[in-house]
């Protein structure tokens, strides 16, 4: 800012100087007005402070430890299809058959005769031709030969069970069998068929026919006979 000074007053050294007093005080007042002009806009203007948020951390995912000897629960399905196969009819003629066998093995008569239904109607082809009729007639004959049974070894292969509807099964097997009869090595095998009965939530064999694998030929008629292939 330029303040013109009047030339009559330059000639007079007093004048001179209340005018410079004069022009300081004049200069101070505007500097004094600018400053506060300044202050009031800088209070006065809205603040565009920008508000830096600083961003969640993402929270860090559980993993959960399976313990090594923890074994995953069977499925609903997985259970019904076990207890379906171990409860199964099939499975309870199985057990059945599995009675009278081990009654053999063991040349226990109460045993082997619990497999069978005791009824005068129970059928017995047996493997030397003859035929057991009743329950009662079966179990003398057990009572008379089992005591003379020792060491006895009785396999059991290819084994079959047909259901029969809901009552009724068939089992068939191949038996072979060794023991110590009477004091002498006695020896046999053959095909087995017996036919089971459902009696309330049990099963009893009410059938047996056995016969043996390898016949005599001369007890076989010629036109069963195998034909052997031309040498």
């Amino acid at each position: 800012m330029l303040i013109s000074v009047p030339r009559r007053l330059c000639g007079d050294p007093l004048e001179e100087i209340l005018t410079m007093k004069r022009l300081a005080i004049i200069l101070s007042i505007v500097l004094v007005s600018a400053g506060a002009a300044l202050a009031q806009n800088s209070n006065t203007s809205p603040s565009s402070r920008t508000r830096t948020v600083a961003p969640k951390p993402s929270p860090t995912p559980k993993t959960i430890a399976k313990s090594p000897d923890a074994t995953p629960s069977p499925s609903p399905a997985t259970s019904s299809r076990r207890t379906t196969t171990t409860n199964s009819p099939a499975a309870a003629v199985r057990a059945a058959f599995d009675k009278i066998i081990e009654g053999i093995r063991k040349a226990d008569v109460d045993l082997y005769m619990s497999g069978y239904l005791n009824s005068s109607t129970l059928v017995l082809f047996n493997n030397n031709g003859t035929v057991t009729r009743g329950w009662d007639q079966l179990k003398r004959n057990r009572e008379s030969s089992f005591p003379q049974s020792k060491d006895v070894k009785l396999d059991i292969k290819d084994w079959h069970v047909t259901m029969l509807g809901r009552d009724g099964a068939v089992v068939s097997c191949l038996w072979t069998q060794t023991q110590t009869f009477n004091g002498q090595p006695d020896s046999g095998s053959g095909r087995m068929t017996l036919v089971f009965k459902r009696v309330g939530t049990e099963w009893k064999a009410v059938h047996l026919h056995t016969s043996p694998d390898k016949p005599d030929p001369a007890r076989v008629p010629a036109s069963e006979q195998s034909q052997r292939p031309s040498q």
